[in-house]
Formats: C-alpha cells, sequence, structure tokens
C-alpha cells in the first residue's frame, strides 16, 4: 500500500491476526454447539464434528420446542425478564437522580449506606429468611423484587448525570418543572446511553439466572428456562456416560436424539434469543460504556 512502510505492514498484519484468534477463540465454541445441536444424533456419536454438520437433523430441536416444562419455562423466564427489567432500570434511576444533586442533605452517608452492601452480605440463609418472611418464597415476585436495586448500576447512573451540564435543570426549574419533571422530561432522555447498558445487562441477568429459581421456589411451574436447563443437562448427562461399545451400538441403531445432540439444543435455545437482543441496544450499549472516558 502507498505510503505504508514495512514495519507499518507488519504491524497491521499482526493486528489482524491477532483480532483474528480473539475472534476465532470467542465465537467457535459457540458455532460448534450449533452444529452439533443439527447434526444427527447416530453421526454425533462418531466423533470428528468441528466445523460443518455431516448429517444434518432438527429432530433434537423438535424434542425441546414440543416439551411442555420447556415451553412453559420460556414464558417464565421471558416474563420475568419483560417485567424486571424496565423495574430495575426505574428504580435504579430514581435513586441515582437525587443522589447526583450535591446539595442533596446526607446525601455522602446515605450513598456510603448503599456502598456498603456491595461489599458485605448476611449469607445466603438470612437472605433465605428474609424472603420467606416478605412471602416471597415460591412466588414469581422473587425473581424480580429482590434484584430492583443494583448499586453498582447506579453509581454508573449517577456518574453519568453529575456530568450532565446543570445549567439544563436550572432553567427547567425556573421555567416552573418541577424535580420529577425534570427526570423524566430532561434526565432520562438525556441518560438512555447509560440506561440502555444497564437494561441490557439486566436482561441478561435476568434471562441467564437460574439459582434463584432452584433455591426459592419448589412449584415446577416458575421454574425458569435455565432451572430446566440445568436438569436437562444434569439428567442426560448419565447417558454420555457409556462405553465406546455401546455407543457403538447406539450408532447402529440410527437414534433420532442423544445426550449430546439434547444437549447442545437445549443450550442454543436458552442462547440464541438473547444474543438476538443485543444488535438493538448496540448503539446505546457503546455509548454507555465509554461513561467516564472523558472527564471535562
Amino acid at each position: 500500500m502507498r505510503g505504508k512502510s514495512t514495519g507499518d505492514l507488519l504491524y497491521a498484519g499482526v493486528v489482524y491476526l491477532f483480532l483474528f484468534a480473539v475472534v476465532f477463540v470467542t465465537f467457535y465454541p459457540f458455532w460448534n454447539v450449533l452444529v452439533l445441536s443439527v447434526n444427527s444424533a447416530s453421526d454425533t456419536i462418531k466423533g470428528g464434528i468441528y466445523f460443518w454438520p455431516r448429517e444434518l437433523n432438527f429432530t433434537s430441536y423438535k424434542e425441546i420446542l414440543t416439551d411442555h416444562e420447556i415451553l412453559h419455562a420460556v414464558w417464565v423466564t421471558v416474563a420475568r425478564t419483560v417485567i424486571g427489567t424496565p423495574l430495575t432500570v426505574i428504580v435504579i434511576s430514581l435513586l441515582a437522580y437525587p443522589l447526583s444533586n450535591r446539595e442533596l442533605v446526607a446525601r455522602r452517608p446515605v450513598t456510603l449506606y448503599f456502598i456498603f452492601t456491595m461489599y458485605f452480605g448476611g449469607g445466603l440463609i438470612p437472605y433465605y429468611m428474609v424472603l420467606k418472611n416478605l412471602q416471597l418464597i415460591d412466588s414469581f415476585w422473587v425473581f424480580v423484587l429482590p434484584g430492583l436495586m443494583n448499586v453498582f448500576y447506579m453509581i454508573l447512573v449517577r456518574t453519568f448525570i453529575e456530568q450532565l451540564p446543570q445549567e439544563i435543570s436550572e432553567s427547567a426549574k425556573m421555567d416552573g418543572a418541577n424535580d420529577l419533571q425534570v427526570y423524566f422530561r430532561i434526565i432520562m432522555p438525556l441518560t438512555m446511553p447509560v440506561l440502555a447498558t444497564i437494561a441490557l445487562f439486566t436482561a441478561i441477568g435476568h434471562w441467564n439466572a437460574w439459582f434463584d429459581s432452584y433455591v426459592f421456589t419448589y412449584k415446577s411451574s416458575l421454574k425458569t428456562l435455565q432451572a430446566v436447563l440445568v436438569k436437562i443437562l444434569n439428567q442426560y448427562q448419565t447417558g454420555a456416560m457409556v462405553s465406546d461399545a455401546q455407543k457403538l451400538a447406539d450408532s447402529s441403531k440410527r437414534l433420532a436424539v442423544s445426550s449430546d445432540t439434547i444437549r447442545m439444543a437445549a443450550t442454543m435455545v436458552a442462547t440464541i434469543p438473547i444474543v438476538m437482543v443485543y444488535p438493538f441496544l448496540q448503539r446505546y450499549f457503546v455509548k454507555g460504556m465509554t461513561l467516564g472516558s472523558v472527564k471535562s
């Protein structure tokens, strides 16, 4: 290329090679799971499948998507994500806004109180007892209410608001706007990048959550998709621990599904929906992640 020295070209080649390696290492495991999930079970047992399926077969997805327990778990997970994410964003931003006001009385002690909870907790048993006394055990709201506040996200939003020009709020109040009007009509639109960022992280957290469903719920109707996925992985784990002779016998039977294909298909079903959300929030996500990179 014109104007480029040999050293520049060598440096650019090394950079692109490194970036390609990072993309490959990041993307290949996901791709391999997809390939195994759509390959014939009898053929998968033979091994040697890395980049492309040898015998295309969607039976595993049919088994997964026609299972009543999994379909119901999907609705539970979607419900907790759709309800929990906006509520969390609203609660966090409503707390961050007043704490960003330097004239707020006891602003520092209140902030330190919330920061204290980031580093110290009572443990699982006291937490369980609190939820039990609040009658949240074996309730759908155990997925939503305990996670309404995230102190780290609140600090991010508060820092973002502090970087906004104070003259905007002051001029709005001079025109007769109260604090709520300033928040909803001015502050919230301006903080959309950071709010979209924490909304994405919160949605991913809700979608991938399984421990709370395992510990705090007993009804099968309240099990989330990830909790059911863990159950499937454990259930089919024993099916994967068979001898080579048994695998060879299974391959001769031309099985429609196997423990490997079921596990891979279940993993893809649980992963793809939340991955599809990211492109819609990408432009906000990039702006939000640059928070604090430039200090005026």
